[in-house]
């Protein structure tokens, strides 16, 4: 199970530390956040105990009318539970008691300093605890953003798949990952596709050696990560063996039970590798406007036989 620490989202949002310094190393490994109510009124049947607890002005101004010894209850019995920490968006004024209960019980309280409001404060929490503990696997190829579609580049080692990718860069596409891609399921449907910060901005072409693509090309051709919508796999020529798939069958590459459309290219002198993959990207893009070449083409053919 992937974790994360309290310190880790200290220094990713820029929060104040109240109380709890010394039990910043508390280990996160719930990816949604939530925003104690029911709790305070005594319902805990099902109360995540391992997620970060988020108190905005709703939950202060309730904390606030309560009376000194109803405010000792109600946050005492949820501090019993001892979560991870409390995130207060609602400022720092009068936190007096809860500063109390936290440092009693060695929970961290931290205070957000941006300006933004509760709602838009747990989207960013919620995408960012999302990402980090998203269970995630590395493969050997190269990951590239193409027209805005991000696409996996695989094939056995020598095939040409960083050499597919500098080609790409040349016309314009972003580099994500090359050799090894880090992927990350956020959903079950989707995959993203990063670098494992060792190669960030690094492509190695064989005979040539290793390239940083920001330098040579400017920041345009890299890209941090990238949504994965197709699994592109190169492999060496066969004859006889290329034909053109007319039928409307689709062929999938599963990546932690997520299923990815897959397409195979074989590779021949001469074959324009990049183009075909930026036509596999678009025509992608055009299926999920809901149009096929192949569907078309097959009416257009029943149209002219005879009844």
């Amino acid at each position: 199970m992937k974790k994360i620490t309290v310190e880790n989202l200290i220094k990713e949002f820029s929060l104040k530390v109240v109380a709890g310094e010394g039990q910043l190393h508390k280990i996160i490994t719930q990816s949604r956040v939530h925003r104690p109510g029911l709790e305070f009124v005594g319902h805990f049947d099902f109360f995540p105990t391992e997620r970060v607890q988020i108190l905005g002005k709703k939950e202060i101004t309730y904390l606030h009318k309560l009376t000194k010894e109803e405010r000792k209850v109600r946050i005492g019995n949820i501090v019993h539970y001892h979560p991870p920490c409390f995130i207060v968006t609602a400022g720092e004024e009068d936190l007096t008691y809860l500063t109390h209960h936290c440092v009693e019980q060695g929970i961290p309280l931290l205070v957000a300093k941006r300006s933004e409001t509760t709602s838009e404060f747990i989207t960013r929490l919620d995408a960012y605890l999302v990402k980090e503990l998203a269970p995630e696997i590395a493969v050997h190829g190269v990951c590239m953003n193409v027209s805005g579609i991000g696409i996996l580049i695989r094939g056995n080692s020598g095939v040409g798949k960083s050499e597919t990718a500098h080609t790409l860069i040349r016309r314009g596409h972003r580099l994500v990952a090359d050799d090894i891609v880090v992927l990350k399921k956020l959903s079950p449907r989707t995959i993203l596709g990063t670098h494992d910060e060792k190669t960030k901005e690094f492509l190695a072409l064989r005979s040539i050696g290793l390239l940083n693509v920001v330098r040579l090309y400017g920041r345009r051709a890299f890209q941090e990560e990238t949504r994965i919508a197709l699994d592109i796999h190169l492999t060496r020529w066969e004859k006889d063996a290329l034909y053109n798939e007319l039928d409307q069958k689709f062929h999938y590459t599963d990546y932690m039970g997520v299923k990815i459309p897959s397409i195979e290219i074989q590779l021949q002198p001469g074959r324009d590798v990049g183009g075909l993959i930026e036509a596999a990207a678009n025509n992608w893009y055009l299926k999920q406007q809901g149009y096929s070449a192949a569907e078309e083409f097959m009416s257009r053919i029943k149209a002219d036989i005879p009844e």
